[in-house]
């Protein structure tokens, strides 16, 4: 048994696992609520399917969503010298400005012009982001960066898909309650829900909250030191409102258990807790990084799907659950064919220090 307390030493070939190439999920299932549901408490793992969710569930509890919605973020085009470029929007900062990935077979340099979707141009400017790994880029010949993103943009579907983005995905690649643009990539634990469930919830006196977290591109980064300690996170607008804030205090008041549906909602909660404990509304910006050895504040369940191997996410539901009790629940996940990663099943994680 690998005690949590040693998390320091932790390096990322501990969150490594063989999945076999076919468990990626290259769609979703037929219907939302369709997923298989792993309920993963300490050693034990009960397999499920999801629509036995509402039953795992009392009155009283809060689940907290992530409404966040994704945007047409991927671009192909040219540059000014004629070379191919592709480009991953990270953040629209403003009406003309932008945040973003470039892949070229070189860097453009500032000034350097793009031609993007033999649409539009967009100016490089400079390096941005902590490590100088993306760029900054404005519009010469718009003025809506909002604009140009959904006339030409393409859904930026994760880099284990393997199909473009097709008429479907920018249905099932969405969650139901997506409202507030800004996401390149989908808080994915919120794509099992559909309308149905949701009001059958709320029927038996489960109640809901939102928060906004804004994942960035960064969340398929792959760690690339040894030492997890040595990691930088990248950074996440997030907003949490003075009603979920008081949703949860009502929750916890009352005995109720605090569900998190996926780590970007856990991420935006914890990195708005107190250490007291309680959640204060407010916005800013997160690159809270969680691992074993993190004492958790505001969650008490966490609704999830699997994670890739070595990553952030695999430490995250590793301190949630319990080193020992993921990888026997990622052994369980192969070995009965779960199928992975965005558009897979889900699990259903107790809190390690609450069981």
């Amino acid at each position: 048994m690998r005690n949590d307390a040693e998390s320091p030493a932790l390096t990322v070939d501990d969150f490594d696992f063989h999945l076999p190439p076919e468990l990626i999920a290259q769609h979703p299932a037929p219907e939302r609520t369709g997923s298989r549901l792993l309920h993963v408490c300490g050693m034990q793992q009960v397999d499920r399917r999801f629509t036995e969710l509402p039953g795992l569930l009392r009155g009283g509890d809060l689940l907290v969503f992530n409404d966040t919605k994704v945007i047409k973020a991927r671009f192909f085009g040219i540059k000014d010298t004629g070379g191919q470029v592709e480009i991953m929007l990270e953040r629209i900062v403003d009406a003309t400005h932008a945040l973003c990935q470039i892949r070229a077979s070189k860097a453009p340099k500032p000034g350097c012009r793009l031609r993007l979707a033999d649409a539009f141009t967009v100016r490089m400017t400079g390096r941005a982001g902590k490590d100088g790994d993306l760029f900054a880029i404005e519009l010469v010949d718009r003025d809506d960066f909002w604009a140009v993103a959904e006339q030409y943009g393409a859904l930026p579907l994760p880099p284990y898909i393997e199909h473009p983005a097709e008429g479907a995905d920018e249905t099932r690649y969405q969650t139901v309650y997506a409202r507030e643009p800004g996401a390149v990539a989908a808080p994915t634990a919120g794509l099992h829900f559909d309308e149905a469930m949701l009001e059958t919830l709320r029927a038996q006196g489960v109640n809901t909250a939102f928060v906004t977290l804004h994942v960035g591109a960064g969340t398929y980064r792959p760690v690339r030191v040894e030492k997890i300690a040595d990691h930088r996170m990248h950074s996440e607008r997030y907003e949490v409102t003075a009603e979920t804030a008081a949703a949860i205090a009502a929750t916890r008041a009352a005995g109720g258990r605090v569900i998190a549906v996926g780590t970007t909602s856990l991420r935006t909660l914890e990195a708005a807790a107190a250490e007291t404990g309680s959640v204060v509304a407010g916005s800013g910006e997160t690159d809270i990084f969680i691992t074993p050895g993190y004492r958790f504040k505001a969650v008490d369940r966490l609704i999830t799907n699997f994670h890739l191997p070595k990553s952030t996410l695999m430490m995250l539901v590793s301190a949630f659950a319990g080193y020992d009790a993921i990888r026997a629940a990622y052994t369980h996940a192969v070995a009965e064919r779960y199928r992975f990663f965005s558009y897979g099943d889900a699990m259903l994680l107790e809190r390690n220090d609450a069981i």
